[in-house]
């Protein structure tokens, strides 16, 4: 029975369900402070919203959103197609707490060439963005080899390597032209139509087709003629990079396994709904060839509508936002209905015409080996306790919440060179990094110097202030640490669990190099009498050692701006028309001193530090102001 319907609140919620139109359009469930808590669609508005509210059984998870909901909002639209593509947007746009986000288990090299740029240049890059005029070679099973393969092409062919602001800036050519690595397109030095003659050459090594031997014959008898002319440097640096490219062409022909005759582009999608997981395989065919796999996942005690509704909405998350690389068609086994409403709204968002059919003949054995994969990855995922799932549900079982912790806040409190305290706050959602909520805090100085038990409660006061709370508070610390952290939350009335990572000591501090042993990760729970050893569960530990490095990383990364700042402060910021280049030079010399510069005329000052004239008498007018 749902606890919402015996509340004031809940016969609400229900009656104000049972006056909704009944069309098709989108709900938004939200939280006492205006929060969207999710993000829902439907053909039927109010069938489907009043069905929260009614005393039907539901799943666990839809018990603890309808607990929260305060109220609901919900938007019209003309089809379910339109419906699914504003889910989509809203979702990207609010990222609710209760809905299925797109979680990617890996990134694939591309080496993409910009062809509205000029003189284009061969960029390797990992997630590129889609955009007109791009075209994309990949997606790549390996990554540093295509890394070496871009850099190498460049410097065969002699194609800029530079950005296109640094091209336009330049006046005469750069050291790589010098190197006969670069033919200088900056300064006019080649034409366009010589240009995209090499760049062409490049292409046709990228794809590692018969005209890929063509351009390596060439560049074969490049090296031959440099021999004959005793130009044995440079014909060994040829040597090197055919190498590369026959290393490249070989790889490739052997792991693209042609899977379809027709040259198409397809992907081939099939899921397995596990007890705990539901996996995603798409097998990525390009050009009739197999060149690669992804593998997706979430929580199958997470669905709030049904598995292959979820799986949709996930799918129009991952080729809207994510898939950088769009096929022509997608093969798959879902309904009909549920095909139609995809593609139309795949069209629609997409803004252009991919076909999604179901798969038959040699398509079906594909779709096959697909589902397999998907069972298969679930499996040996689970058997090695590598899913974040297993991590999250080891954490919920061990502070015997009512759910699983999906957003968790981790703290690191640090003091910079002995002053100007601060604190780091990271944030992992379903066991991912979530950046756009990271956050710095510079805290108090305190006379007493370093109190990280005063400086780990003004923090956590600070973060309490705003909305949005995490389900967890990590802290990287032991017992004393927590209890701050609890007294905290006590004192301002707020119910979130803690925990805290902490290194057990088994052994003396000297002891530990004699004996080579390590410490033993712990994680410190409130109310429990005795700490759990996290390599007890090695997906909890991963998790917890994840997170508490994360918010030391981007301490760090704080602390490293605050030096940048320290070095390149000083009282020349209070000359006004000298730019940070002139700062940086001066306060760089060994004479860089007001004694010192004030003894000297403009004159000097410019010549002495290699600045210009007009500079040089900013900064002495300055110091004669100073006297």
């Amino acid at each position: 029975m749902n606890t919402v319907k015996k509340t004031k609140r809940g016969i609400y919620l229900l009656d104000k369900a049972k006056t909704l139109p009944e069309v098709a359009g989108c709900y938004l469930m939200k939280s006492t402070s205006d929060k969207i808590l999710y993000v829902g669609k439907a053909k039927n508005l109010k069938k489907r919203v009043k069905s929260y509210f009614d005393s039907s059984a539901k799943t666990l998870k839809t018990t603890f959103l309808v607990s929260h909901i305060h109220d609901f909002e919900f938007i019209v639209t003309q089809t379910d197609a339109e419906a699914l593509v504003l889910e989509n947007n809203l979702i990207k746009e609010h990222s609710p707490k209760y809905n299925v986000r797109m979680k990617d288990d890996k990134s694939y090299p591309y080496i993409v060439i910009d062809t509205d740029e000029p003189f284009p240049r061969v960029k390797y890059l990992r997630r590129p963005q889609r955009k007109n005029g791009r075209i994309f070679f990949g997606p790549f099973p390996y990554g540093a080899s295509v890394s070496q393969l871009a850099k190498v092409l460049t410097k065969t062919f002699k194609l800029r390597d530079c950005t296109l602001s640094e091209m336009k800036r330049r006046k005469k050519p750069c050291l790589l032209y010098q190197m006969n690595q670069c033919s200088a397109p900056c300064v006019d030095y080649i034409s366009e139509e010589n240009y995209d003659r090499e760049l062409s050459k490049v292409k046709d090594i990228l794809l590692a087709k018969n005209k890929a031997k063509k351009v390596i014959r060439e560049v074969h008898e490049q090296m031959m003629n440099l021999a004959t002319k005793e130009e044995f440097e440079k014909a060994s640096i040829i040597r090197d990079h055919l190498e590369v490219f026959q290393n490249y062409i070989e790889n490739t022909q052997k792991q693209n396994v042609e899977f379809i005759k027709d040259e198409k582009d397809v992907d081939i999608i099939a899921y397995y709904a596990g007890e705990e997981e539901i996996d995603i395989s798409i097998y990525m065919v390009r050009s009739g060839l197999l060149i690669g796999q992804k593998n997706l996942s979430f929580l199958n005690s997470g669905l709030i509508e049904n598995t292959e509704s979820e799986v949709i909405s996930y799918l129009m998350q991952y080729y809207t936002q994510t898939a950088e690389i769009l096929p022509q068609y997608i093969y798959s086994d879902f309904e009909e209905d549920n095909i139609s409403l995809f593609e139309k709204a795949l069209n629609t968002s997409l803004e252009r015409e991919m076909k999604i059919k179901i798969p038959k003949g040699r398509f079906r054995e594909i779709y096959q080996l697909t589902q397999t994969h998907a069972q298969e990855a679930q499996r040996v995922r689970m058997e090695n306790q590598e899913s974040v799932f297993v991590a999250l549900n080891k954490l919920q079982a061990l502070l015997s919440l009512k759910e699983r912790p999906r957003v968790i806040e981790c703290y690191d409190v640090a003091i910079w060179q002995g002053s100007s305290p601060t604190a780091s706050q990271i944030v992992f959602t379903d066991g991912k990094p979530d950046k756009n909520k990271y956050r710095y805090y510079h805290l108090q100085e305190r006379e007493e110097g370093n109190n990280d038990f005063a400086m780990m409660k003004e923090v956590i006061s600070r973060r309490i202030e705003h909305d949005d709370l995490p389900d967890l508070f990590l802290i990287d610390g032991g017992k004393a640490q927590v209890s701050v952290v609890c007294a905290v939350l006590k004192e301002l009335n707020k119910e979130i669990p803690v925990v805290g990572i902490a290194k057990a000591k088994t052994l003396a501090e000297k002891d530990y190099k004699k004996n080579n042993e390590k410490t033993q990760e712990r994680l410190i729970i409130p109310g429990r009498a005795n700490p759990f050893f996290l390599e007890k569960s090695p997906s909890l530990l991963k998790l917890c050692v994840a997170m508490r490095d994360e918010a030391h990383r981007f301490s760090r990364k704080l602390h490293h701006k605050q030096e940048k700042k320290r070095l390149f402060h000083s009282w020349l910021d209070e000359v006004e028309g000298i730019g940070n280049k002139t700062k940086q030079k001066i306060m760089r010399h060994k004479h860089f001193s007001k004694e010192s510069m004030r003894e000297l005329s403009a004159e000097h000052l410019a010549a002495l530090f290699g600045i210009q004239k007009s500079a040089a008498q900013r900064i002495k007018n300055y110091l004669e102001k100073l006297i």
